[in-house]
């Protein structure tokens, strides 16, 4: 299916988010812009636009999607800091702009706790790990094994020094003993393409950008760095299920207001999002992007929130990155 056909379905199925829902409250007045801070076409931005046109028809006003790219998505996510905490501009962030950035920038320019309000966790993209074809290990612990054998002889590709996958092998790394050296690329597009070709040994990427490919059989996975198994990709083992129980990695996400944001409006935000993440047309089109939704109030959201926060900082620590 493709996304236009999606976003179609969920502007159908819209109208169960009654406008009566937040009315009552007085707000929204105007439009209302959801800023996701990478570039238009991902996965990410889908979601968000998914949400937006739910949010849409609740409110009986135009809900915006505004790409604002740069600096790790510190850009987008430091114009809502810093701008009107009126409930009008909200981001949509993940474990990148509201986490790992406070330890990866100098100066990211915002607070990822102090400077936002939570209004709903949406859930993650699960990081697969995958090898090049003809690469020995067949499972993750004879993956193990040969890192073992040779320390540093196998290379990793990431998605960047820093990225979620980079740290995500960091923690592998750290969890299991083994040591391999570093690739970092400019996104995933050029490590996929690199190990397909069998230039790179292993990566750790969001399982939406390598699954083609793992269909494909042009690479095979290994594993999956989340609790559970990944319904679009049921065929790859968890980590935990092959004995490596401490390394998940999970690419949240979540939606964030200013923290200074009238309560009225926090509530009427949190309730619509959490509403649109429930739709079944909605929830269908992110599950097919690969995402596993794993909806959270903020009241839930919050104390995950810091424990994330805490665990990779710690990673970064132990990996020596250095905040560029």
């Amino acid at each position: 299916m493709s996304l236009t056909r999606r976003s179609a379905l969920g502007l159908m199925a819209g109208a169960a988010l009654a406008p009566s829902l937040v009315r009552a409250e007085g707000f929204p007045e105007k439009v209302v812009t959801i800023v996701v801070p990478y570039p238009a076409g991902g996965p990410t931005d889908a979601i968000a636009r998914f949400v937006a046109q739910d949010l849409s028809v609740a409110f009986g006003h135009n809900v915006l999607v505004d790409n604002r790219a740069g600096a790790s998505g510190a850009v987008g996510t430091r114009a809502v800091a810093h701008g009107a905490a009126d409930g009008y501009t909200i981001v949509f962030g993940n474990n990148q702009t509201h986490g790992n950035n406070m330890f990866l920038l100098k100066d990211p320019g915002y607070d990822a706790v102090k400077d936002f309000a939570p209004l709903a966790g949406v859930g993650a993209f699960e990081h697969a790990f995958v090898v090049r074809n003809d690469l020995q290990a067949k499972t993750i612990l004879e993956l193990i094994a040969l890192a073992k054998a040779e320390p540093g002889k196998l290379n990793y590709g990431s998605t960047g020094v820093g990225s979620g996958s980079h740290l995500a092998m960091e923690l592998f790394m750290q969890r299991t003993g083994i040591k391999m050296t570093h690739v970092p690329f400019r996104g995933a597009a050029p490590l996929v393409q690199e190990i397909v070709a069998g230039r790179i040994d292993i990566a750790v990427s969001t399982l939406p950008s390598v699954l083609e490919q793992i269909n494909a059989g042009a690479l095979r996975a290994l594993a999956i760095a989340s609790p559970e198994r990944n319904p679009q990709a049921k065929a790859i083992p968890t980590l935990r299920e092959q004995g490596v129980s401490n390394a998940d990695a999970d690419s949240w996400a979540a939606f964030f207001a200013p923290a200074k944001t009238p309560q009225p409006a926090l509530h009427v935000l949190s309730k619509a999002i959490i509403a649109s993440l429930n739709k079944p047309a909605t929830r269908d089109a992110i599950i097919k992007l690969g995402f596993t939704l794993k909806v959270r109030d903020p009241e839930a959201f919050r104390p995950y929130h810091a424990k994330e926060i805490e665990t990779w900082k710690q990673i970064i620590a132990e990996a020596g990155v250095q905040p560029a």
